[in-house]
Order: structure tokens, then C-alpha cells, then sequence
């Protein structure tokens, strides 16, 4: 799905998307769950009568007010008993249910959690088994296969997208006709919207937002299962990120004084930043005289290219009713229940079914799910989380750094995370 010219956020939006870093868990191995399919339910006899839990993280109440009804309808439909519960750390007591052997049945799950609990036998592998799992987005699915097995629904996403000030936009001479979809076209609009108190482009130090440069030159940090973060599509994309560095159109939101991009583009420190639809919620709460615009992100060599974030409904193994657990993911994942999610706060549907509609819906964000269908993935291996820490670490100095040095510094840790 290709989208227009994107239009102008209208400050009344009441919108709000979940950042995903709220909703993120750590794996923990070792949880000692390798004979849970014995001890667990027998699938094949359906559904049991035993309650059903489901821990969710939660933004705020109108995600916890949402999960909560369509969870009750369900109940409600089904004549199964299943309740939810708001964890204050998620990563913290989903670890801990798994460690005492009563993990909740239903739970949010991120990317870097799904291998370590897959390997050590803690989640039930079910995705297979949905009737809409090709309505998912590919690279949804491929975020939450693990060894072949796709294990969990993605129960939402987010993309980077071209995040636009649109009073600084027109003050500086600039149109529709100007929105940039080429690095050539970035630069040059960042140059001209760059003044004495304002970056042209600002971005949190992180490859989590400089990574959708390098999917945009044909790269990424693993492909096909190899490491290559030192490859020659990244070092291009670094080299780029730096050139526009020290001509001094493009900044690092920590260098700027704010905490992330979206604070340094809502407090005028940024014309442009990269950002994701989490940043609707941000700038309704915290800077709703910001009139502002989506652009999806220009391409670069390589073509188009953003990055995802996500997370899935994972199953226990351990689960008393794991027919009764999926029965109730296949409800959560359903058009109806995504695009209330979606109404409710802010998520972008995970099924491709649903896409036409949600924009239509919401056209001001139409670019973040277009984005969807050119999203990458950031690696999800055990161990591959530090060696991006590392990376974040070297990338602080990448304005004066030399972009090979640095991707070479880490290549080797992501080879020794990859085997193992």
C-alpha cells in the first residue's frame, strides 16, 4: 500500500500510540520449562475448564480499558472464565511466573524475549495453527518464528516514519512538492530548515532510529542468519548519517538537550525528526500547539526502508488451556478487535486485512503503516540485545568517528552472539 502526500495533523487528534519500548521484555533462559508439553494440557482435547490469565504491560488506561473488554466479551461468548492482569514490570513477572512454574497463560511478549523462551521450552508454539496467520505481515511473522516455528500472533506494530514541523515547513519556503524521497532531497530540505535555534533533522543516538538507513542502503546488522554489521551498505549509511552531521543539519536528540526525538522536535529543537507513531500520543499530551505532519521515509540506494517494532500474544506451555488460550488470541487478533485497539490507543493493526481501513481511519498516520510493508526487523537472537547496546555505545561518537572503525568494533561480538 502506497500512500499521498500526507496531510496536516489536526491539533484536536486524539490518537495516542504505545511506544514500544514500554511494552519491551528481556529473555531469560534457564526457566527449566523443557517438559512443560507433558505437564501441560493435551491440545488435542480442547478446550478445559481452567481459568485463563493474561498479563499485559499497559500505557496508560485506555490500553488497559480495552484489553479488558475484549477480553470480557470473549469470556462472555465463549463461557470460559479468563481475567487480565496489569504487570507494574513485565519483564520482571513474566520471568518470575516462569521461574515458579505458574506463568500466566496469555501475555505480551517482545521480539528479544521470543528466543529464550522458545529454546528453553517455556512457549507454546501455536502461530501455525491461527486461521488468519497469513493475513500477518511477513516480517511480523518472521519477528516471532524462531528455529523454522512461527510461535505467537503480533498483536500490533509501530514504523519509523518522517516526522515534519509544518509552521517551520512553511516558514521556510517549502510545499508538499519539497517532502523528500531521496537522501539527496533529506539533506537539502534539512539544510534549509536548519536555523540558529533549530536542527533541520534530529534522531535519539541509537540505531533503533539510525538502522533505517541502513535498511534503506540494502543493509542490516544479520541477514540470513549471518552476521553483518560491518558490511558495505552500513558504513554508507553511517557515512551519510555523518556527512549530514557535520554540515550540521542533523543532530542527535541528546546533543540538543532533550531526552528523545520526539521531545526535541515538540519543543522546536528539531524541524524534522525520526520518529514513530507513538509520537501522536506524545505530542496531543505534551505539545498540542506543535501542528505537525507524517511523511513516509525517502529511500535511499537500496530503495525504501524503515524499521518495526512489535510484540506477540505469547502462550505458556504450561498453560492449563492452551486450546482455550489460542481460541482467545485468534479473538484479540481479530479486524474487529485490532481495529478497536487501534481506536482505543493508538496500535497499528498487525494484519494486512485491516491496513486500507485503518488508514482511511487514520490518514494523518497513514505513512507509519505503509511502512509496513518494507519494515525490517532489528535482530532478535540471544545475546544479539548487548552487542546493540555496544553498537548504541560506539554510535555516541559517530559525528567524528570513522563509520567502518566503529561497525568493525562490533562485527565479531554479533558473530559470537549468532553462534552461540
Amino acid at each position: 500500500m502506497k500512500t499521498g502526500k500526507p496531510t496536516t495533523i489536526r491539533k484536536k487528534m486524539a490518537v495516542a500510540a504505545t511506544a514500544a519500548a514500554a511494552l519491551a521484555l528481556s529473555a531469560c533462559g534457564g526457566s527449566g520449562f523443557s517438559e512443560s508439553a507433558d505437564e501441560g494440557a493435551d491440545p488435542a482435547a480442547g478446550p478445559s475448564d481452567a481459568p485463563i490469565s493474561v498479563l499485559i504491560g499497559s500505557s496508560g488506561d485506555a490500553e488497559t480499558d480495552a484489553v479488558n473488554a475484549a477480553v470480557d466479551a470473549w469470556a462472555g461468548e465463549s463461557g470460559m472464565d479468563a481475567s487480565v492482569d496489569v504487570a507494574s514490570d513485565l519483564t520482571q513477572q513474566l520471568s518470575q511466573g516462569f521461574a515458579s512454574g505458574e506463568p500466566a497463560d496469555v501475555f505480551y511478549l517482545s521480539t528479544d524475549a521470543l528466543a529464550g523462551y522458545a529454546a528453553n521450552g517455556s512457549l507454546e508454539p501455536y502461530g501455525d495453527d491461527l486461521t488468519n496467520k497469513d493475513d500477518y505481515y511477513p516480517a511480523l511473522k518472521e519477528a516471532f518464528t524462531y528455529e523454522d516455528q512461527f510461535y505467537c500472533a503480533p498483536k500490533d506494530f509501530s514504523t519509523l516514519g518522517l516526522v515534519i514541523n509544518t509552521t517551520m515547513w512553511e516558514e521556510a519556503g517549502l510545499t508538499d512538492d519539497d517532502i523528500p524521497t531521496s537522501w539527496e532531497e533529506l539533506a537539502a530540505v534539512a539544510e534549509q530548515l536548519t536555523t540558529e535555534g533549530t536542527v533541520g533533522l534530529g534522531f535519539s543516538p541509537e540505531f533503533q532510529r539510525l538502522g533505517v538507513f541502513a535498511a534503506q542502503a540494502g543493509g542490516g546488522l544479520v541477514t540470513d542468519g549471518a552476521a553483518t554489521v560491518n558490511s558495505p551498505e552500513n558504513v554508507e549509511a553511517l557515512t551519510y548519517v555523518k556527512q549530514m552531521m557535520n554540515d550540521g543539519v542533523a543532530s542527535y536528540s541528546s546533543e540538543l538537550g532533550a531526552g528523545w526525538g520526539g521531545e526535541a522536535f515538540g519543543k522546536g529543537l528539531a524541524a524534522m525528526v525520526i520518529e514513530g507513531n507513538w509520537i501522536a500520543g506524545a505530542m496531543t499530551n505534551d505539545f498540542p500547539d506543535v501542528d505537525y505532519q507524517i511523511a513516509e521515509l525517502p529511500a535511499g540506494p537500496a530503495g525504501q526502508g524503515t524499521l518495526q517494532f512489535t510484540n506477540c500474544w505469547g502462550i505458556a506451555a504450561d498453560s492449563d488451556n492452551i486450546e482455550g488460550a489460542k481460541q482467545l488470541v485468534e479473538h484479540l487478533t481479530s479486524a474487529e478487535s485490532q481495529l478497536g485497539f487501534a481506536e482505543a490507543f493508538g496500535v497499528m493493526p498487525s494484519i494486512q486485512s485491516v491496513a486500507e481501513e485503518w488508514a482511511a481511519e487514520y490518514p494523518d498516520l497513514a505513512p507509519f503503516i505503509a511502512g509496513g510493508e518494507y519494515a525490517q526487523n532489528l535482530p532478535t537472537a540471544p545475546g544479539t540485545i548487548d552487542v546493540l547496546t555496544e553498537l548504541n555505545a560506539q554510535l555516541e561518537s559517530i559525528k567524528t568517528g570513522d563509520p567502518q572503525q566503529i561497525l568493525d568494533s562490533v562485527q565479531g561480538d554479533m558473530e559470537a552472539a549468532l553462534a552461540g
